[in-house]
């Protein structure tokens, strides 16, 4: 997750920053801490400062008890130094590299993605977010194109796709006079909305240097309201059902998209992580839904959705259009499915999304048998002919844990 100012950390009092997690299983941290005593990295011992704590101890951590026998530390190659000087301290709000070097910004926030999209003023009057590089980058993957820009070519190094993240909001630079409260104004929703997702963006090497083409017919932005299709498990349950898709077959978009991961196939994986802190819900949903037992009520609290729990935008407060007013997860309707308000909204979030980044004709789907959480990204492990594929994810929330995901099917390049 991107460092966030002081003001924004204290509005994100969700499951990315509290402990929601009730159970007695062992957490990641917990197996760690019993691996990791104290007493057991003294006995292990580091050599010098430089020796890498995972590398020569951690690495072990989920192999077994609590009192195993220490490993050696690892050796020390002190005659590895350093090729460049070091970047001086500095608290200029700029970007410093080593003394020789250079850094060149490829695709930055408000960057337009169609020829007919303006230049960004970063003055706070832009808009058209979805033609625009959104907020805060995060995880991204590159996919290379042949050298005539028409398709795929795993081994294209000099032109390509940058997948890319863009996980959360500096609000206040958005908007020319900063951040309205609430009842927030729709022109203000309207751009930080967008302003999360993904981008997809065609870039190339030119005289050495890299940059984007603002032209490219590949270039294009998934954001909170783009139709996506749930698959898996979760595909047309019950829970899955809103307003916007009654059958729980289709869902709309995906929000603070952190790591990413790369499929043996060439698509490109995105993690929903800090999903939860979108939504609200009055003060009394509880009681609506059948009272503090029930079990969506239990869900939502395990998820940081406690009743009245104030959202992280206030996009809810923006109108009574269907784009605000599903930010309200109470249970407002009569239906007994949910299908007329949007009480399972929350529900539609917190998973890996694939993305094919060659086709936007091809549907993204929220690959929900992968898990719901709050997801850091997905790595598979090396495909082998006639064996299980398996996938490896972080939920980057307090408390919670690691999974492996092995498929049923075996690999078949």
């Amino acid at each position: 997750m991107n460092a966030m100012t002081k003001p924004e950390q204290q509005a994100v009092q969700g499951h990315d920053s509290e402990d929601f997690n009730t159970s007695n299983n062992p957490s990641i941290t917990d197996v760690i801490e019993a691996r990791l005593s104290r007493r057991s990295l003294f006995k292990a011992g580091f050599g010098t400062a430089g020796t890498a704590v995972l590398g020569s101890v951690a690495l072990t951590a989920c192999g077994g008890g609590s009192d195993a026998a220490p490993l050696p530390a690892a050796p020390v190659d002190t005659s590895v130094k350093l090729s460049f000087p070091a970047v001086a301290k500095s608290t200029a709000d700029v970007l410093s590299v080593a003394s020789g070097y250079t850094a060149t910004v490829i695709y930055g926030l408000g960057d337009p993605l169609t020829a007919a999209t303006p230049e960004f003023k970063n003055d706070g009057s832009d808009t058209d977010y979805d033609n625009r590089a959104g907020d805060h980058h995060d995880g991204m993957e590159y996919f290379g194109l042949n050298a005539a820009g028409t398709g795929r070519d795993v081994n294209g190094s000099d032109r390509g796709l940058l997948a890319m993240n863009h996980e959360a909001l500096t609000d206040q630079f958005l908007h020319v006079a900063g951040v309205t409260a609430n009842p927030r104004p729709a022109a203000e929703a309207d751009k930080e909305i967008p302003a999360h997702g993904v981008s997809i963006v065609e870039v190339r090497k030119v005289s050495g240097k890299f940059a984007y083409d603002k032209a490219s017919s590949f270039n294009r932005r998934i954001t909170p309201l783009t139709p996506m299709q749930v698959n898996g498990v979760a595909r047309g349950n019950a829970l899955m059902k809103t307003k916007f898709s009654t059958s729980g077959n289709d869902c709309r978009g995906t929000i603070n998209n952190c790591g990413t991961g790369y499929t043996p196939w060439g698509t490109f994986l995105t993690g929903e992580e800090n999903w939860a802190g979108y939504f609200t819900r009055s003060a009394t949903d509880d009681a609506a839904r059948g009272g503090v037992t029930a079990k969506s009520v239990v869900s939502l609290n395990r998820n940081g959705r406690a009743q009245g729990a104030a959202s992280r935008h206030g996009w809810e407060t923006a109108g009574t259009a269907d784009k605000y007013a599903r930010w309200n997860i109470g249970q407002t309707g009569t239906s007994a499915d949910g299908t007329d308000d949007y009480r399972n909204e929350l529900n539609t979030f917190g998973y890996i999304v694939e993305i094919d980044p060659y086709d936007k004709t091809q549907a993204i789907r929220k690959r929900t048998s992968l898990g719901r959480f709050a997801h850091e990204s997905a790595a598979f492990g090396k495909p082998a002919a006639g064996k299980p594929l398996a996938v490896y994810q972080g939920d980057d929330s307090r408390g919670e844990y690691i999974y492996k995901f092995v498929s049923a099917a075996s690999w078949d390049a």
